[in-house]
Formats: C-alpha cells, structure tokens, sequence
C-alpha cells in the first residue's frame, strides 16, 4: 500500500494554536486537526500546503520550516503527515471543507478529539510549551 504525503500548518497567534473540524462530508468527519492537505504530482509540500490553506480558508499564508512528521495506517491508506510552521498572511478564515475552526490555548488541546495522524503532533506542540511554561 502507498504511503501518502499530507501536508499540515502549525500556525500561531498570541499564544494559540490554529485547528480545524472536519466537516460532515469528509474523511474522518468531525475530528479536529491542523489542516492542510495531500501532495500533488509535481508539488513540494511547501506549495502543496499554500494551496490547500487558501482552497479550505480563502487566506494567504508563507510556510517555514518543516515542524515534524507523523506516520499513521487508516483503513482507506497510510499517510506521512509532514507539518511545517505557517504564518499567516493575509484574508479572513472562511473554511469550506471544515465545520469549526479555532485558535485554541495548547493546554486545552487534549480536550479535543484529533485525527490520529495529529495526535503525535498535539503531544509535541504540548510537551515543548510545557518545557517553557
């Protein structure tokens, strides 16, 4: 089976960190997750990550550096999740595959329910923030 490329941002402002709920339609509907993205033939992850945040939200954004990556076997394909730090740009967060988004407190993450895939990546996000609490 082929492991598949996702990309996903791990953005921030004052302290928070942006997450989304996948709407009814999607794959794992209603889990929360850093949105993003598969890779096209052709694409970089970086270019690939730019293009889905502006496809699910209508807002530009610049990627930095690569954050990490978590590898997950769902029951319809295996995914490398490669999470790259992103900033915001410009425009107004208007989701249109996803049902919430927040930017939520990194302590309040593990009340909510993640993909499995960005499970690793909230126990990372909390485990560093605890280090300089």
């Amino acid at each position: 089976m082929d492991m598949k490329k996702v990309t996903a941002a791990i953005m921030y402002k004052d302290g928070k960190v942006f997450i989304a709920r996948r709407g009814p339609a999607e794959k794992l509907a209603g889990y929360w997750e850093f949105p993003g993205g598969k890779v096209e033939d052709g694409e970089t992850s970086e270019e690939c990550l730019k293009r889905e945040i502006f496809e699910e939200f209508g807002v530009e954004v610049e990627i930095g550096a690569f954050y990490c990556d978590s590898n997950y076997h769902y029951g319809h394909g295996s995914i490398k999740l490669l999470c790259y730090h992103t900033e915001h740009i410009s425009g107004a967060f208007q989701p249109t595959v996803h049902d919430q988004i927040k930017w939520a407190d990194i302590f309040e993450l593990k009340k909510f329910e993640f993909a499995p895939a960005d499970v690793p990546v909230v126990e990372k996000i909390i485990c560093e923030h605890e280090l300089f609490k």
